[in-house]
């Protein structure tokens, strides 16, 4: 394939203090890196959403005008208002596809139509998922695209960063805290654990709905996706959704089946191993590279923990060492799409 022919639209990226935007910034840069060539204007970071949007719809509109024909084009997903518009040009010029999922719609309890989003995935010749269990439910809902799997998202960042080993153990918690999302967190006090405290970084904390006096959260604040890693202090990171303690619940729990969460990706950047769902997508990842602990319900975590050998936890250390170098510079995604185009 001549790598002339790549190539990818910038649009203008929301800047919020929560994380949204960070992922597809980095797939941008990521794509740069290997011979992708941005036709729109540059990436930006417009806050407001109006000038936004005009901003991206005349960069994608020159994009596709000097897009060549034939060439291999690569977008991410969700991008709703641009999504057909984009597609229909593509197709016209009979270019090559490929799609970057970050979010399924459908999986995230966000859209009932099954149908209208597999159309819009059946547009792409290539799919980029996040995972051997995303791309299973693709193929069984009638994906006609080759799928190639991810395994981890990247977080380009530039700091290096080491756990905090304390014991108690500090466990980190970023997102979204809020009740829609991160119920479970708010009768973790409930568990009574002599092992670890909770550390929360994000937006949304309901201080009024924690037992005031000895409680195991402790909210640090909410920072932007590039202040948080120098923020965050801790020895695990914890990746758990929805309103149970003892499996991940809901729609945002039940998404963890089949998603990489991105936070994932960050408390590695911070030297963090993992503390996770045993049934989340990310957990065969976690327990191949042995970069954290698996848990069937949060109730367990107080006596792994407890019973978790200094050793034991120096191994997991140095196993995230090594995943957290290839996360900062974006060899996950790289690898993917380059797999991509040499099946193309």
């Amino acid at each position: 394939m001549n790598s002339k022919n790549l190539y990818f639209i910038s649009r203008n990226y929301k800047f919020s203090k929560n994380a949204a935007s960070k992922p597809k910034m980095d797939c941008e840069t990521v794509l740069e890196k290997n011979g992708f060539k941005n036709l729109g204007f540059k990436q930006s970071n417009h806050s407001s959403s109006a000038i936004g949007a005009i901003i991206s719809f005349f960069g994608i509109t020159k994009g596709l005008f000097l897009l060549p024909r034939k060439s291999v084009f690569c977008m991410q997903y969700p991008l709703s208002k641009f999504f057909g518009y984009i597609t229909t040009i593509v197709s016209l010029k009979k270019c090559t596809l490929i799609i970057i999922i970050h979010d399924v719609k459908y999986l995230m309890g966000k859209s009932k139509d099954l149908k209208g989003e597999i159309a819009k995935f059946n547009k792409a010749d290539f799919i980029i998922v996040h995972n051997e269990s995303m791309k299973k439910w693709f193929q069984k809902n009638g994906c006609t695209a080759q799928l190639v799997s991810l395994e981890l998202f990247d977080y380009i960042h530039g700091s290096v960063k080491h756990a905090a080993i304390n014991t108690p153990y500090d466990v980190v918690f970023a997102g979204g805290l809020g009740k829609e999302k991160s119920e479970f967190l708010y009768s973790m006090d409930n568990l009574t654990p002599s092992n670890y405290k909770l550390k929360l970084y994000g937006n949304g904390f309901n201080a009024a709905d924690v037992e005031q006096t000895n409680s195991i959260l402790d909210y640090q604040g909410v920072f932007s996706p590039d202040e948080v890693i120098d923020e965050i202090q801790g020895s695990f990171g914890l990746i758990w959704n929805g309103n149970a303690l003892n499996e991940c619940s809901g729609d945002f729990g039940k998404y963890l089946l089949y998603n990489n969460p991105h936070k994932t990706s960050l408390y590695l950047l911070c030297g963090l191993p993992v503390i996770v769902w045993k049934k989340a997508a990310i957990a065969k990842f976690v327990e191949k590279k042995q970069i954290g602990i698996t848990l069937n319900s949060l109730n367990e975590l107080d006596t792994v923990l407890a019973n978790l050998d200094p050793k034991e936890y120096a191994t997991l250390i140095s196993n995230v060492e090594k995943v957290k170098t290839k996360v900062a510079s974006g060899y996950y995604l790289s690898q993917a799409i380059n797999k991509v185009v040499e099946l193309i």
